[in-house]
């Protein structure tokens, strides 16, 4: 019994190391295919409306997957154009740089630190170009938004024959059973994505359009970072909220500008994300907020950028299908808040 117990243990290190390796080898293709999924779950409602309104399915489908690639295709311009211009327009700042630096030296009184000094020796060139090496592995998935389309293309049109596959690979007792659980985990996944998705999508056009009222440069890139930042409750949150009010600070060189973009937008932002979203979302698909931060790590550690903004997704997902699974109910239980 014993060897038997060691043996089990064995190969599932084994196994967990081999899926390890395979995700990391394989991020090229799985990083798109499951942005795939989940914009796969997105559109759904959408398709579902238009079949519900008597439009052919294929039609529908091919309606949905035309505005899904406007969609795209408008992110990664975004995406890419904004990111180009902030790194290109970095040496422009060095003079603000240097009186902020003058400011902040004047403020700590008996503690001088000479922060001139340090920042007069700082390349920028070489700053842009290693932030665009940080930033590399994020814009190489919006540069694959093509592949992402393809396998939406995909996913979607064989979403349709996917339940009668399933009654006919469980011919028998069982199938009605595995079809309502995997229909329940389907539906759940979807409410969570597509509810996620538009508080987010808010978030950062409400990111964008405030930034922009006040005069601050790049407002479209800090309203992206706070719809993608989104994703990852408290910490993405808070990590939008730093880039940004730091970069007001550092563009006007001033307190009260800051402090008004700092209270605005997070004023707007805890009614989206404390009160809104909950409600509409419900408290069952709630995450332990070590369980968030451990999948941070975890698939940042995997897959970088792309893996921190999937981790929570991924992670609400897994949970969903332990709530649907009695025997992995206990498992969801850990996973709550």
């Amino acid at each position: 019994m014993d060897d038997k117990k060691f043996l089990r243990v064995a190969l599932a290190l084994v196994a967990l190391f081999v899926a390890g390796v395979f995700l990391k080898l394989a991020r090229p293709v799985l990083i798109p295919f499951i942005l795939a999924v989940f914009l796969s779950y997105i559109v759904d409602p959408a398709l579902t409306l238009l079949t519900r309104c008597r439009w052919p399915r294929p039609g529908a489908v091919l309606i949905v997957l035309c505005l899904m690639f406007v969609v795209l295709y408008l992110l990664g311009v975004l995406a890419y154009s904004s990111g180009k211009a902030f790194v290109a327009e970095l040496p422009k700042y060095q003079d603000r740089l240097g009186q902020v630096a003058r400011f902040l030296e004047s403020g700590f009184g008996p503690f001088k630190v000479d922060l001139s000094a340090a920042l007069a020796g700082l390349d920028f060139d070489r700053l842009g170009a290693f932030l665009l090496k940080a930033i590399g592995p994020f814009f190489g998935v919006i540069g694959k938004l093509l592949l992402v389309f393809v396998f939406l293309v995909f996913i979607v049109a064989g979403r349709g024959r996917a339940a009668a596959k399933l009654a006919r690979a469980l011919d028998g007792p069982s199938a009605g059973r595995v079809a309502g659980v995997v229909e329940a985990i389907n539906a759940q996944i979807r409410k969570y994505l597509v509810i996620k998705t538009l508080v987010s999508l808010a978030n950062g056009i409400m990111v964008w359009v405030v930034l922009a009222l006040f005069g601050v440069d790049f407002a479209a890139l800090f309203g992206l970072l706070a719809f993608l930042l989104n994703y990852i409750p408290n910490i993405g949150s808070f990590i939008a909220t730093v880039l940004r009010v730091g970069f007001a600070f550092f563009q006007f060189g001033t307190f009260w500008t800051p402090f008004w973009i700092l209270v605005v937008t997070n004023g707007l932002d805890m009614v989206l994300g404390n009160i809104i979203e909950p409600r509409i979302m419900g408290k069952g698909l709630g995450l332990s907020p070590l369980l968030v931060f451990f999948s941070l790590l975890f698939w940042g550690w995997l897959w970088g950028i792309p893996g921190m903004i999937l981790s929570v997704p991924l992670t609400a997902m897994i949970k969903i299908v332990c709530q649907n699974v009695p025997a992995l109910r206990p498992v969801a239980v850990l996973m709550g808040p």
